[in-house]
């Protein structure tokens, strides 16, 4: 006989957990891709960049660098100078708008980056062997929402719309 209160219980320590893990979850990555960056000699937000620009089917705008990371376009310009003295990235004129600057990755460069990364990642997809469809789609959809989502509260907290840190006491 199930007791009416059970589910709600249920979910609200599944909820309680499930924010647990995915503070767990954060964090771990966070410091992976710390890990990740110090193997490369480059800044967080820069492998993350990297990562988001192999994903462009061409060469971006700093404007598109911005918006891929979340960052003001002065603040995607310096990312992309330390990316470009890194030797990952180089900056082109436009042929059609010679106005325009498009950034590109390095090809060689980023050979090496998908390398290390795939080499990391094999052991990775073993996580998901014991997964159906089913689960596959659920993980899915909850990442597709979970970026999405972070994109919104990046917007936020950049905009000033969350309240602002209280200066330490001291």
């Amino acid at each position: 006989m199930s007791h009416t209160g059970s589910r709600p219980e249920r979910r609200t320590v599944l909820l309680s957990e499930l924010s647990v893990a995915v503070r767990q979850y954060t964090a771990a990555y966070a410091l992976f891709n710390q890990a990740l960056a110090d193997h490369f000699q480059l800044h967080p937000t820069d492998v993350q960049c990297l990562n988001l620009l192999s994903l462009e089917a061409d060469r971006v705008t700093i404007g598109r660098v911005g918006e891929l990371t979340g960052l003001s376009t002065g603040a995607a310009t310096r990312l992309v100078d330390r990316l470009e003295r890194a030797g990952y990235a180089t900056r082109e004129r436009d042929a059609a708008d010679r106005r325009r600057v498009l950034v590109a990755t390095v090809p060689e460069r980023m050979a090496v980056f998908g390398q290390v990364w795939q080499e990391l990642s094999r052991a990775w997809w073993q996580l998901f062997d014991d997964f159906d469809d089913d689960h596959l789609a659920l993980l899915l959809r909850y990442m597709r929402r979970t970026a999405e989502f972070s994109a919104t509260q990046v917007i936020r907290l950049r905009s000033g719309e969350v309240g602002t840190p209280s200066a330490p006491a001291g």
